[in-house]
């Protein structure tokens, strides 16, 4: 049965966020002020958290443990697709996160870099209720299919705090104590580029995608530095999940994949300037990107990769990149973003086009195989959730996920972010190395400005 529960539209998400985030599970898709959509969870009927080759299934019956294929077993957990909902893009399903080294599972990978983590591969839940804010109409919905007996007891529960508009949990201070590390100094990162130059010479591949991770020690509630963080660096593909096992703190400007009743989009991101404070050097920056040959070529490569992924699971002569090249402006660089098009097969889902497509080009590089296999080789630290996606996949069938970038992560005692970029044969290591820091300077500057410092680590 449909239930739909209107009340009044409050501008600001947190304001919705902050009356369930006591709630087990809660997350916020957050539209970073650009996007038409937020969505807001808490509560799941069931969770499925996935470690090394098993996936533990907590639901009303219990919990057990699973050896089969992850998507294999979220698709049971969704259960058949239904019609959509007009007007709102999730009104039930499974929200959460694919870690980058799920890859593991469908890729055959070295196991040589250090595995700081500890975390989950896949931690996602199955909802059975949404919060829905429409920034385009400007209105706002409590929505549910109600597949789960119990949730008509729990509806008019979120009802109530909706009205009521605040949180029995009360966040906690935030802080990041002492020194911001890489895994990186600048003499090691030139090595590692060094070493990806001499495969990309040697015809082992196009294009590797090199990242470096900053640590640093944080205790807390990390709400308030995400609030913090969308404020800094707002992004229209953002998230804050408040989960058992970790927080993640979001501001993502790429989609990843998006189906709409059967239609694919990718916006794959390839080429990076730094925005700059005058006017006319930010316009000629961004200028600059768009006709650069060095970046068109290097995002063309990519799109050329997503076209192969799509390809396996769309119709043949179905796939199209529309649109190339187009500079895209955010809080601290411009970027340079294409897109990709599709129609699903018949007989395939939104869980068959993540799982093919996984994890996304634009944060390998090409041969999507062979430049996993010299990340793995030449970053210190397996990436976790970062190069991931975040996102959901409704009952209906339709699916909208992000590239987890500009992304932190606080677990362990530890909040950790890592910035990228592609090498390819003509790219320059101090360019590229500076390129990394233009990527995570809001989400160093929101580190700093919780206490921690960047000795060691250049501004």
């Amino acid at each position: 049965m449909l239930y739909s529960f209107p009340f009044p539209y409050p501008a600001d998400a947190s304001v919705c966020f902050s009356a369930i985030r006591d709630l087990p599970w809660a997350a916020w898709l957050d539209s970073g002020g650009s996007g038409r959509y937020d969505i807001l969870v808490a509560q799941p009927v069931a969770t499925l958290v996935t470690q090394g080759e098993r996936t533990e299934i907590s639901d009303a019956a219990g919990v057990r443990q699973s050896t089969a294929d992850p998507f294999a077993t979220l698709r049971e957990l969704l259960g058949a697709p239904v019609q959509p909902m007009p007007d709102i893009p999730f009104a039930g399903g499974a929200l959460g996160y694919w870690g980058y080294d799920l890859a593991r599972r469908y890729h055959r990978l070295p196991a040589s870099a250090s595995d700081a983590e500890h975390l989950p591969e896949m931690a996602v839940g199955i909802y059975d209720w949404a919060i829905i804010l429409d920034h385009q109409e400007r209105s706002a919905r409590l929505v549910s299919r109600q597949r789960c007996a119990a949730t008509a007891q729990v509806l008019p529960q979120i009802a109530e705090r909706l009205s009521r508009g605040s949180s029995t949990r009360q966040a906690t201070s935030f802080s990041v104590q002492g020194a911001i590390v890489s895994n990186f100094t600048p003499a090691a990162y030139a090595r590692a580029f060094d070493a990806v130059q001499a495969y990309l010479h040697a015809g082992d591949c196009y294009q590797v995608n090199l990242a470096q991770r900053y640590a640093a020690a944080a205790s807390g509630d990390a709400y308030t530095a995400y609030l913090e963080l969308r404020r800094l660096s707002p992004a229209p593909y953002s998230a804050f999940l408040d989960w058992p096992q970790l927080q993640i703190l979001c501001a993502s400007p790429e989609r990843f994949l998006q189906v709409r009743q059967g239609r694919v989009e990718t916006r794959p991101i390839k080429g990076t300037r730094p925005r700059h404070a005058d006017a006319t050097e930010d316009r000629r920056l961004a200028e600059e990107l768009r006709q650069h040959p060095k970046d068109r070529a290097e995002n063309l490569m990519i799109v050329d990769l997503l076209r192969n992924d799509l390809g396996q699971v769309c119709e043949p002569g179905s796939v199209r990149a529309p649109r190339l090249f187009e500079v895209e402006s955010f809080a601290s660089v411009h970027h340079l973003v294409s897109t990709v098009e599709g129609q699903l097969q018949r007989g395939h889902d939104a869980l068959d086009l993540l799982r093919d497509c996984f994890p996304g080009g634009s944060i390998t590089g090409a041969p999507k195989q062979r430049a996993m296999e010299i990340i793995e080789q030449l970053e210190p630290n397996r990436r976790g959730v970062y190069c991931g996606a975040i996102g959901y996949i409704g009952h209906d069938g339709d699916m909208d996920t992000n590239i987890a970038i500009r992304t932190l992560v606080h677990a362990g005692g530890e909040i950790r972010c890592w910035a990228g970029g592609g090498l390819v044969a003509d790219s320059q290591c101090e360019a590229e190395y500076q390129e990394t820091l233009d990527k995570a300077a809001a989400m160093l500057e929101l580190l700093q400005r919780f206490g921690g410092k960047l000795d060691g680590v250049a501004p």
